[in-house]
């Protein structure tokens, strides 16, 4: 039994109850609340794990409140809302989010990235050797490995597998890629960034056009997997 505890902040009385249902049976420990105000208080006096996270709260945005939870706040926070626009997605990655889902959202995929979000919570950021299946990236020695063959990656295509690699499952933003990867003054090249996750597909993946590493988030940026 995982046990993990996740605090629930939706005004949605069925949508908690559900959430509560589906977590509970799936060995979650469930807290919730029910205004941005109350949610703060309860993560401030037992931080869980894992945060779910509605935008449409009564009392404050549900963008306000990630963004006064990520000053403290490091583990993952998963935005549910109805709010679909690429903007209120963006918006949301970009202040903090780990993850966002639409309501409503599928059982599997809801618990799935959950799964995915509490891994790298408990991952050790000292950790240098990542291994996704057939790829082994060692951050020590900056070597990477396909089926054991050593990969010729550019600086560039590497720093860039780095950041995916230790963000895994998390969508993250073009903008957000761009100034990590190229500076704040890039931030609009989204080219670059096409360009170069093409050519770092061709080198890591079996198929670069039906890609299971490195997915396309259409309108909003990129998940490793």
């Amino acid at each position: 039994m995982n046990k993990a505890e996740i605090l629930v902040i939706d005004d949605e009385p069925q949508i908690r109850k559900l959430l509560e249902i589906i977590l509970e049976s799936n060995d979650y420990k469930v807290w919730q609340a029910e205004t941005g105000k109350e949610g703060l208080i309860m993560a401030a006096n037992h931080p869980p794990e894992l945060i779910l996270l509605d935008i449409g709260l009564p009392d404050r945005s549900g963008h306000e409140i990630l963004k006064d939870l990520r000053t403290w706040y490091n583990k993952s926070i998963i935005i549910l809302s109805v709010q679909n626009s690429e903007e209120d997605i963006v918006r949301a990655l970009d202040t903090g989010a780990t993850d966002y889902l639409t309501k409503p959202f599928r059982t599997n995929e809801l618990l799935a990235r959950i799964r995915s979000c509490i891994r790298k919570n408990n991952t050790d950021d000292s950790k240098s050797i990542f291994i996704f299946d057939e790829l082994q990236i060692d951050f020590l020695s900056r070597i990477v490995k396909k089926n054991e063959t050593i990969l010729k990656l550019t600086s560039t295509e590497y720093n860039l597998l780095g950041l995916f690699a230790r963000n895994e499952g998390r969508v993250l933003t073009h903008q957000f890629i761009l100034k990590e990867i190229w500076g704040v003054g890039y931030q609009t090249e989204t080219q670059y960034l096409r360009v170069f996750v093409g050519t770092l597909r061709k080198k890591i993946e079996d198929n670069p056009n039906d890609p299971k590493h490195i997915i396309t988030e259409s309108g909003v940026g990129y998940r490793f997997n």
